[in-house]
């Protein structure tokens, strides 16, 4: 690990570099990495990060300090980033596949929290400049909200939840309140699960919205561990 700083109160910023970057593919920013977490006397935690950014050196990951969730405490990536100091090892793999937004569309639809923050910022970034769009995020204070860099065209929205995974349906409220927009629609969402099956209800249920028009996964899940979130999501996969 190179360096870590607050981005804003409860998001952490951590770059990580060393010799593997010598192998590491480029223009990965919107990809993923697993980091291998060691745990006391037990089997290492692996956890999926979104590139925030890429140097030719370095990969930054943003950490949403989520501690104050459900299960009362941080996770293993929490923790790991709240302590690790510059000189620290910690074993990476990837990058597995970006989810971009495609091309040719009339409006772009972008929701999730701050877990989902670095793709969503990621993706505001590559738009082209004449895109039009809404992006609704959910944070945990007022002072987590940023001005990303996005064409004049999209909208940003913060809502402000500040207990994570507490609203479950605040993200879907928030696109149904902000309207339909007109002509071809493409919607990529990002967030805790049960939020997630909200979103999914009114995009896809509701406004038919198919695969080709709908990018939709949850990040995590309150109340749970993360090998837990792997179980609820496959099952949630097999009944859908």
């Amino acid at each position: 690990m190179l360096a870590k700083a607050n981005v804003t109160p409860n998001l952490l910023r951590v770059t990580l570099g060393g010799e593997g970057m010598a192998e590491f593919p480029p223009n990965s920013e919107g990809a993923y990495v697993k980091l291998r977490l060691a745990q006391d006397g037990g089997k290492p935690a692996v956890r999926t990060y979104t590139i925030r950014h890429q140097r030719e050196d370095a990969l930054v990951v943003d950490f949403a300090l989520h501690a104050e969730t459900a299960t009362g405490h941080a996770g293993p990536a929490t923790d790991w980033a709240l302590n690790v100091e510059p000189g620290d090892n910690i074993e990476a793999g990837g990058p597995g596949p970006a989810k971009p937004l495609p091309p040719g569309h009339d409006f772009y639809l972008l929701a999730g929290d701050m877990t989902a923050l670095p793709a969503i910022s990621v993706n505001l970034a590559a738009l082209p400049d004449d895109a039009r769009g809404l992006a609704v995020i959910e944070v945990m204070s007022a002072e987590d909200a940023q001005d990303l860099p996005r064409p004049a065209g999209v909208e940003l929205r913060w809502l402000v939840v500040p207990q994570p995974g507490s609203q479950p349906l605040a993200l879907a409220t928030a696109l149904r309140g902000a309207g339909w927009p007109e002509g071809k629609v493409y919607a990529w969402c990002a967030s805790e699960f049960s939020a997630m099956q909200a979103l999914r209800a009114y995009l896809r249920d509701e406004r038919g919205l198919g695969p080709d028009r709908l990018y939709i996964s949850s990040y995590w899940k309150s109340g749970i561990n993360e090998e837990a979130h792997k179980i609820a999501k496959r099952e949630d996969s097999e009944a859908q």
